[in-house]
């Protein structure tokens, strides 16, 4: 299991422990945004929800992930199955302009190249 990466410690990909390097190596593992982003749109649910949510994600992947995303203090379990917590919902909505970043040079890339 890979060491969940934490503000101040080297991770990968560079050497200093700089806090948004640990945010993009521990949101840069596979599946990691993609469970955080399912679970701030759509509130609370099971495991068994959010994998059928997530598609093609495994088990094994899905409880690696929420484990991380738990002891990074992103997500936690309540009674209605797991949820953002209010750090979660703040990095997630940090997100969404990203997307529409990463859309727009979709769109971008789209209109340059030719089919």
């Amino acid at each position: 299991m890979a060491k969940l990466p934490k503000p101040g410690q080297p991770v990968r990909g560079s050497r200093s422990g700089a806090p948004i390097m640990a945010l993009f190596d521990l949101l840069g593992r596979r599946w990691a945004m993609g469970v955080l982003w399912t679970l701030s749109e759509g509130g609370a649910m099971t495991f068994r929800e959010l994998q059928d949510r997530c598609e093609t994600i495994s088990p094994s992947v899905l409880n690696q992930r929420l484990s991380e995303l738990k002891e990074a203090g992103f997500v936690t379990r309540s009674a209605r199955g797991y949820v953002p917590t209010p750090l979660g919902d703040r990095i997630y909505r940090h997100l969404v302009p990203l997307g529409a970043a990463a859309r727009d040079w979709s769109d971008i890339l789209d209109q340059s190249d030719p089919v």
